[in-house]
């Protein structure tokens, strides 16, 4: 009996194997080649010509279009989109002055068409070239204490030491600088809290037009006098943009309203 089934089950092992495959139905493999025939991530502004002939707008995604993000601890720091341009005078938007040096050259400046580009616009530099005052922060300007400066507001009596930086420990000694703004020359950016044991901004919202700021670095003391007093957004980073006339920003929180800040200007006398 157990020989009569060990030999039932080698032949029906020998049927299945003289079966063939095709019996069972053929074996199909489908690899479908990439839908999209532009390859790779763009990196210019330069249009791209698709498979079909057509043409369709790029987007810049290089160093171009890359921005400094906010200081850490910034009302900003957490916003998408928001920072100042790497290279301000090739940013996608922004046009660059006329007889601007680009990459090191003297050449004329090309400026980036909109849109689709065609042919470049090319301006020959002048004699006279506009300039954006921005002084960089370097080791020389510190002082023996870790500070940059001192800020003096007189309607408000205020007396205070800046430093760099606008994250939680900086302002917990003084006023930060932000990062992204100058130092001296153009636009000189600065935030305190406006709480605390150290509410140094507690009352810039009180200050009127024409009252003076005061700031005092190794490179000078210069005053200021007020020209707004304004409360925006507190992702509105417009009062940190680079300016070619010496001018002050103060930043502070609005109380119980988290999503504004206090914005005071003034600009040098």
């Amino acid at each position: 009996m157990k020989k009569l089934t060990l030999m039932l089950c080698l032949l029906c092992l020998s049927a299945l194997l003289a079966v063939p495959a095709s019996a069972a139905g053929p074996l199909n493999y489908t690899i479908d080649a990439p839908g999209d025939p532009d390859y790779g991530k763009p990196t210019s502004i330069e249009p791209v010509i698709t498979a079909d002939g057509g043409v369709r707008k790029n987007e810049d995604v290089s160093k171009n279009a890359a921005l400094i993000p906010p200081g850490f601890g910034t009302a900003s720091a957490d916003t998408l989109n928001t920072g100042t341009p790497l290279t301000p005078n090739l940013a996608p938007g922004y046009t660059p002055a006329t007889g601007a040096v680009v990459n090191g050259t003297s050449a004329p400046v090309v400026i980036p068409g909109s849109a689709i580009p065609d042919t470049p616009t090319l301006s020959t530099p002048s004699a006279s070239v506009t300039t954006t005052g921005y002084t960089e922060v370097t080791s020389d300007l510190y002082y023996a204490a870790g500070h940059l400066g001192t800020l003096k507001i007189p309607a408000i009596g205020l007396s205070v030491k800046v430093y760099e930086g606008t994250d939680s420990g900086t302002l917990m000694r003084g006023a930060g600088h932000f990062e992204e703004t100058s130092i001296w020359d153009g636009n000189v950016a600065f935030a305190a809290h406006n709480r605390g044991v150290n509410n140094h901004f507690g009352k810039i919202h009180t200050l009127e037009l024409g009252d003076e700021i005061t700031l005092t670095t190794k490179l000078g003391t210069r005053t200021y006098e007020v020209v707004s007093v304004s409360k925006v957004s507190e992702t509105d980073r417009s009062g940190l943009a680079a300016s070619t006339e010496n001018m002050i920003t103060l930043y502070t929180c609005v109380m119980d309203q988290r999503a504004y800040r206090w914005q005071v200007q003034a600009v040098e006398i």
